[in-house]
């Protein structure tokens, strides 16, 4: 099957879903026949695999990353699953759909690419033992010790045209869950997911961009999370910040976009991993600085505020024109962080 056939397999296949894995008013549908996230303790390292009776999922890892020269970088690895319906199947007839995507960014480029695959075939997917996510010859694989956790140490590797990577992540703290447990709640009606993190890798590797490698260091966040209704009706996006503080401590926050004030949550992590998760509207967001890009207005600096943590910090674009253009479009890229908190990070924009 040649790789145009194999894309308009997909989108036909799209077409007819309720939802992409980041198709934002889209994933506010009802999830008829799919499982529905429950409160309790994550199981590892089950629970690093995939959920196919859920219909959409993500291993999704950003790095902020330092050129020898000072020069500040950023990387995405991320697969998306979607399910046609729930569970698995072989070859051909399975209902799972992967989307991979891929970038590097530094001050004045963002190099991005795209990746889709049918499941049950071998194109894409995810083993537990040992922990190996892939589609086509993007890899993320562990190289933990034995009785370590899988993710406490991984190889990943990406490309597209004009970039590749390749990365090392130890981690030096522990998984993190979001929310209520491992439950992250997304709106005021109870919509919610099973989302938890690890946001304490530091990482070794090479980018490189037109040929050209540069060995880079840094820091990187994964993120896991499954749902089947992640928003409300009438919600249209979200902005996600993954916050990365210079004394060791962390802060995930969000904002889902609706026709009002929006709805936002946030999970403050100290420096040894220890999560408190924050009530609803406790973490205020304000845009500070708008960007034409891609055809649109983007906000590419913010105003991040937690009170209850001292927190009041100002978080802007390393490059303002951080646009994935994929078969879904969204703004992704690494951030600098001024104010009450120093540091670096990453920011996700949807829906715009």
């Amino acid at each position: 099957m040649n790789v145009r056939a194999l894309i308009l397999g997909f989108v036909l296949a799209l077409s007819a879903l309720p939802a992409l894995p980041q198709g934002f008013a889209d994933m506010g549908r009802a999830a008829d026949g799919f499982a529905l996230p429950r409160r309790g303790a994550f199981s590892f390292p089950a629970d690093h695999g995939a959920h196919p009776d859920f219909r959409i999922e993500w291993w999704y890892l950003t790095a902020s990353l330092t050129g020898q020269d000072g020069t500040p970088y950023g990387a995405q690895w991320t697969l998306f699953r979607t399910a046609l319906a729930p569970g698995e199947g072989e070859g051909w007839s399975s209902p799972q759909l992967w989307m991979g995507h891929a970038a590097v960014t530094t001050p004045e480029r963002h190099l991005y690419a795209e990746r889709l695959a049918r499941g049950g075939i071998g194109q894409a997917g995810v083993t537990v033992e040992p922990f190996h996510a892939w589609i086509d010859d993007w890899q993320m694989t562990t190289r933990a010790a034995p009785g370590a956790d899988a993710l406490s140490a991984l190889d990943l590797t990406a490309g597209g045209d004009a970039f590749s990577y390749a990365l090392s992540l130890e981690a030096t703290g522990p998984i993190v869950a979001q929310g209520e447990g491992g439950y992250s709640v997304k709106s005021a009606a109870g919509q919610a997911s099973r989302y938890y993190s690890q946001p304490f890798y530091g990482v070794t590797g090479r980018v490189t961009i037109d040929g050209q490698t540069v060995p880079v260091t840094g820091q990187a966040w994964l993120d896991r999370e499954w749902s089947s209704q992640p928003l409300a009706p009438d919600q249209t996006g979200w902005d996600w910040f993954s916050l990365m503080f210079d004394d060791g401590s962390r802060l995930m926050g969000f904002r889902l976009r609706d026709a009002g004030s929006g709805f936002t949550s946030a999970t403050w992590i100290a420096a040894d991993g220890t999560p408190t998760p924050m009530p609803p509207g406790a973490l205020r967001v304000t845009p500070l600085r708008e960007a034409d890009v891609a055809d649109r207005s983007v906000p590419v600096e913010w105003r991040l505020e937690l009170p209850a943590r001292g927190v009041d910090v100002t978080v802007t674009a390393v490059n303002p024109g951080a646009w994935m253009g994929t078969l879904v479009p969204y703004w992704e890229g690494p951030i600098l962080i001024a104010g009450s908190h120093r540091g670096r990070g990453y920011l996700e924009m949807t829906g715009y």
